[in-house]
């Protein structure tokens, strides 16, 4: 799932890359055998099970399951999306990264160059705002009431939007072009009457910038008493609320790999935070914690402690957090929640206790599990048996979405606590088996991909991902497309990339299939190691593709003669297909 970026760009990315050099950078490997191995960097462990495969040009994790390319390295270890880290990649060795589009290579340049002037005008702006906060003394005034010093207020570039209808307007928008860029960017509206005017006026600004360090939009804070006391950017061509945090970048200025990143609510809660030095403390912009924001601070951390109001608006958004967050929580990770005094803000609270006493409280924070189980506990309604299975069935469904490991396993035993059934643990895992029948239980452990029960089908396609020059060479086996067996599809299209493409390393070959329903189950079989692959890996494979036509052709053969002895019996077409089949197997037997 390439995107914009064409996929033949991301093949020649990845035979550029070694990525066993491009890991040993980051993460010292020892070499082990034809592999290498190290201590994960994305979970704690004591015993290297960390590998790289210089062969497949793929990692994996038999710890915590974490697996991937050099690309997908470089998304888990320094926190960027897909395109962010296909730009990293291109960068490292010094190429540009080409764009698909309908357009022409005239109109793609152009689409860039405007994007690009977007980010420079925004910053224009943003130095604009830096310049004006000089010039207000009543923006000055208030910052310093709120207890920030100068240097906090560089170090976040805040600045201050005069008090002006089209101070910005009559700054930046002088032509045409230039007032429908601000427009679309969020800086400038429109009234019904056709009416130009600035978005922000009269607001202390808090410049947001992603991960490049890029300005991207703004948050705007009143002065004195209105509504909103708050006020956003839009989402424009560059800036979406949803996938963005506020101070993640200072936050990785500050610290390479953060131990902890703290979750709070507002611009001021971390620009204060940081005034204590407290400087890991991030804020979504406006929205609640989205799925999106949380898959990108575990790719910056293992450790997530959210802060809340403790009133009802707070828990609300701590468990839609919650929930939103139980697919992210593989082992190694850790979620936590913090409510808060009525009437205080992390702001408030920090100039109360001091920077020592407010990370002492963060240490005492909730654990996800405590506070998964408290809420169900609040939440149920009924008692005694009734009660506890239908506590029962709402932890299992929340319980199934965590991905199998010991996190789960953990969670499967608290649920037995929490029940009340005391040491039969078995009782409650029965009824997770039974209430979650997709979900592993207890004695199911992550499967080691080296003890993948591999049928037929499935070897093959472990042995096509891990042997692609071999399986390129392959004769072309025409009766394979005539199976209706489930995978067949997946095989085939996996032979036909080999094919067109005879020199594909595995890791390239997993990358076509980013984004896919089988990505998953594609690089288990990609690292499944106890295949017991012969020499001749050609051979076995078209022994396999054998095997599984004459089964076919025998399954088929025996659903014909059933119906042919059935009273409905068969159609012409059927009777003539069931005379092929028997001459077409009693050749092959011969």
């Amino acid at each position: 799932m390439a995107g914009k970026i064409p996929q033949s760009f991301i093949d020649d990315l990845l035979a550029r890359t070694d990525i066993v050099d491009l890991i040993d950078q980051r993460v010292k490997l020892k070499k082990a055998g034809k592999n290498y191995q190290a201590c994960c960097p994305f979970h704690n462990e004591k015993s290297p099970s960390f590998t790289v495969s210089p062969d497949k040009q793929f990692y994996h994790c038999f710890g915590c399951g974490a697996h991937g390319t050099a690309l997908g390295f470089i998304m888990e270890y320094d926190g960027l999306e897909f395109l962010d880290a296909i730009d990293e990649l291109a960068g490292l060795h010094g190429v540009t990264v080409p764009r698909e589009s309908t357009g022409s290579p005239e109109q793609q340049a152009a689409t860039k160059a405007v994007r690009q002037d977007l980010y420079a005008r925004l910053d224009d702006i943003n130095r604009f705002y830096q310049s004006r906060l000089k010039q207000s003394k009543q923006a000055i005034d208030y910052l310093k009431g709120r207890g920030l010093s100068g240097e906090v207020v560089k170090q976040f570039a805040i600045g201050y939007a005069p008090d002006q209808w089209d101070a910005v307007k009559r700054q930046f928008a002088r032509s045409t072009d230039a007032e429908q860029q601000l427009l679309e960017g969020g800086m400038l509206l429109k009234s019904d009457n056709g009416r130009v005017y600035d978005r922000f006026r009269d607001r202390i600004m808090f410049p947001i910038r992603d991960r490049k360090g890029r300005i991207i939009g703004f948050g705007g804070r009143i002065l004195e008493q209105g509504t909103p006391k708050y006020l956003n950017s839009p989402e424009t061509p560059v800036f979406h609320k949803g996938r963005e945090l506020y101070g993640l970048y200072e936050a990785r200025q500050a610290h390479r790999t953060p131990e902890r990143i703290l979750v709070v609510e507002g611009y001021m809660d971390v620009v204060a935070l940081a005034q204590f030095g407290i400087d890991y403390a991030v804020a979504s912009l406006g929205t609640s914690t989205t799925p999106e924001h949380l898959r990108l601070l575990f790719r910056t951390t293992q450790e997530v402690v959210c802060c809340y109001d403790g009133d009802r608006a707070g828990r609300e958004a701590a468990w839609r957090a919650l929930d939103n967050a139980l697919p992210q929580m593989q082992d190694g990770r850790s979620l936590k929640f913090i409510f808060l005094p009525e009437g205080e803000d992390p702001d408030t609270l920090v100039r109360k206790l001091g920077a020592q006493a407010f990370e002492e409280m963060l240490g005492q924070a909730q654990d996800f599990g405590d506070f998964l189980f408290e809420r169900l506990a609040q939440d149920n309604q009924l008692g005694g048996e009734a009660g506890q299975h239908e506590l029962a069935k709402r932890a299992a469904e929340a319980i199934g979405r965590v991905p199998e490991g010991f996190t789960r396993e953990g969670l499967i035993t608290r649920l037995s606590r929490q029940l009340n059934w005391g040491e039969n643990e078995r009782r409650v895992r029965e009824l997770f088996s039974r209430l979650q029948p997709t979900a592993t239980t207890s004695s199911e452990r992550r499967q080691d991909p080296k003890k993948i029960k591999l049928t037929p089908l499935r070897r093959a396609i472990a042995l096509v991902l891990q042997y692609p020059a071999v399986a390129a060479r392959l004769p072309p086996m025409f009766e394979l497309t005539e199976l209706s067996l489930p995978g067949i599809e997946l095989l085939l299209e996996l032979l036909g990339q080999v094919q067109r493409q005879p020199d594909m390393s595995t890791a390239q070959l997993l990358e076509h299939w980013r984004g896919h329903g089988a990505e998953q189950a594609l690089a288990r079989l990609a690292m499944a190691e106890d295949l017991f692959a012969g020499d001749n890996i050609e051979q076995e494979l078209q022994d396999i593709f054998v095997v599984l036509i004459n089964g076919y052709l025998a399954s088929r053969i025996e659903t014909l003669q059933q119906k042919s002895n059935s009273p409905q019996g068969l159609s012409p077409a059927e009777k003539q297909e069931l005379l092929l089949l028997l001459t077409e197997s009693k050749s092959s037997l011969g």
